[in-house]
């Protein structure tokens, strides 16, 4: 496993990809694409392989949980390298 991760909204933009392009290429709404990006924790499994397949990126590379408490772990890591 590695310690590099990145939520799903950040592998959609990495990847080119707006929210309204993935909505359809997944057939899916706006809204559930958006839900999942702010918290991925529930997101259904069927759903997440075709986020990976489209992203190209592999499973542990992507955070699960809510996209506030990845950002809040990164600025707690950023803090203790900085000290």
């Amino acid at each position: 496993m590695t310690d590099i991760k990145i939520t799903l909204r950040a592998a959609r933009v990495n990847s080119g990809f707006t929210i309204k392009e993935v909505a359809e290429k997944t057939d899916k709404c706006f809204d559930t694409i958006s839900k999942y990006e702010d918290d991925s924790t529930s997101i259904p499994q069927d759903l997440l392989v075709q986020l990976l397949q489209i992203y190209k990126i592999p499973f542990p590379y992507i955070f699960f949980g809510k996209e506030s408490e990845f950002h809040g772990f990164e600025k707690a890591i950023r803090r203790k390298r900085t000290s």
